[in-house]
């Protein structure tokens, strides 16, 4: 993929800063050709952490949001909702978007009502926190407020179907992500068994280079002394880690 809009945001440091987990903007434009986002839509964008992606997808396919994430950061302990539409501000974009701060499940949305659901790196942490069950709760609950024929993206660090290195196995065990991460096939199953039909599925063949920038430029990738994400991500090549996506339409 050529990155046409996202290439135009060339500072990796203010991007990692902002957006959580691998990918950034490309990420966001990488879900959003292949969601096939019209203009003047409206889409709910779960999860959405400081917003970056969620007023670069508005600025640049012109689509109306509503980004729901009920959290404060990390860093700053500020609301994500008001880093949200500060950043907003900063794209000249609030007229699109709109925070709210809830999540999956309980969105108190209405029916029937977004075009397209956005969520990428978000319902992984239900699934490793809370178990299936929760993650299966949370994708009804986004398919209940999706129109009929509503197109879901979804987006998440995931693992190849393979045995895990016995290099890499220290350091999985002791970030927890094999508590977190799935394969694509889980991942499809889950997104299926909620009322959706599969529109297209992959691992990303970028997904190595995102984690790689990644964990060459967030900000609690780069702390001493050197993480064990950052070494697993370093060591890895593309043997267990990687990234995927499902495009799914409401049925």
């Amino acid at each position: 993929m050529k990155y046409t809009k996202s290439s135009k945001y060339t500072d990796y440091k203010k991007i990692y800063e902002q957006c959580s987990g691998p990918g950034g903007i490309k990420l966001a434009e990488f879900m959003a050709e292949k969601m096939k986002l019209i203009s003047d839509k409206k889409l709910i964008d779960i999860g959405f952490n400081r917003g970056y992606q969620t007023c670069f997808l508005a600025k640049e396919y012109d689509v109306d949001i509503v980004g729901i994430d009920p959290w404060k950061d990390r860093e700053t302990d500020i609301p994500h909702i008001e880093l949200l539409m500060q950043n907003a501000k900063d794209f000249n974009v609030t007229n699109k978007i709109l925070g709210i701060k809830t999540g999956v499940p309980d969105t108190l949305l209405p029916n029937n009502y977004f075009d397209y659901a956005y969520c990428t790196t978000t319902l992984e942490m239900i699934r490793g926190n809370s178990g299936m069950e929760a993650y299966l709760i949370a994708l009804k609950e986004i398919h209940r407020i999706l129109k009929n024929g509503g197109i879901l993206g979804l987006g998440e660090p995931m693992h190849y179907d393979t045995q895990i290195p016995d290099d890499l196995s220290n350091y999985i065990k002791n970030i927890g992500f094999n508590k977190y991460f799935t394969t694509l096939d889980e991942t499809k199953k889950a997104v299926s068994d909620t009322g959706f039909s599969i529109i297209e599925s992959d691992y990303c063949e970028d997904a190595s280079l995102w984690w790689n920038e990644y964990a060459e430029n967030d900000p609690f990738c780069n702390k001493e002394p050197e993480s064990d994400e950052v070494k697993l991500i370093k060591a890895d090549n593309n043997r267990w880690l990687s990234f995927g996506y499902a495009i799914a339409k409401k049925i």
